[in-house]
């Protein structure tokens, strides 16, 4: 159920869940911060099972969403956690007016995970933006939307053949890992995310996870700077 990436982090997969007719893959990433807490980015689905695996590893303290659209399951951590600090920029925030979150992540990372991860906020769309994440002690990058990297063998087995068509066309699968292409046209002024960018590349990260798709272990600087090509032309 938990899979370990490098000493205290995690990753964990969920089931599908239905985005504009499209079955999407989910994953979460749980950090065990040096006090011993949990930071829980992206949660998925919550279940006995998962419940009874996350308590093994630590106290669920902090519930991330990293961009407005990875918000579905908060509330139920946050159900069972209630002591556990909700965190997102300032679109999820307002989107889920409903939970009480801490204030909105920008690029400098709160006290609370300062010098474990570190975080880059990618904005100029005028459709979404999104904090991406670096697990310092791992060399571990991690995206929700803004690569998405989808294996054929999943979209053969869950997608129709036109939803493959377009899913090739826009680049979303292995081999070339981009965002979709509704967001990359979205990009209005792409001056501050490119040196966004290019400053996680040169945090030199070894693995990349993002939520939907096959997650990096190796050769990371190839992979982003192909992933992110469409960001990095001047």
């Amino acid at each position: 159920m938990l899979t370990e990436i490098d000493d205290n982090i995690w990753l964990a997969d969920g089931p599908n869940v239905n985005f504009y007719g499209c079955p999407y893959p989910t994953r979460m990433v749980i950090v065990r911060l040096p006090d011993g807490d949990l930071w829980v980015w992206s949660p998925i689905r919550l279940t006995d099972d998962l419940q009874e695996a996350v308590n093994a590893l630590g106290h669920v303290a902090h519930l991330v969403s990293p961009n407005k659209i990875h918000h579905l399951f908060l509330q139920d951590w946050n159900a069972v956690w209630p002591d556990a600090k909700l965190w997102g920029p300032a679109s999820t925030i307002k989107k889920r007016s409903d939970l009480n979150f801490e204030p909105a992540l920008e690029h400098t990372p709160p006290a609370d995970w300062q010098g474990v991860i570190d975080q880059f906020w990618f904005r100029g769309s005028v459709a979404m933006d999104e904090i991406a994440f670096l697990h310092t002690p791992s060399g571990t990058a991690i995206f929700a939307d803004l690569s998405e990297n989808f294996s054929q063998s999943f979209l053969e087995a869950n997608w129709k053949n036109w939803q493959r068509m377009i899913a090739n066309l826009w680049g979303i699968v292995q081999g070339k890992g981009y965002a979709p292409l509704e967001w990359r046209l979205s990009w209005i002024d792409r001056t501050s995310a490119r040196k966004t960018i290019l400053r996680l590349i040169g945090r030199k990260p070894e693995h990349v996870i993002m939520a939907h798709g096959e997650w990096i272990d190796t050769s990371a600087d190839v992979f982003l700077r192909r992933a992110f090509s469409w960001l990095l032309k001047e």
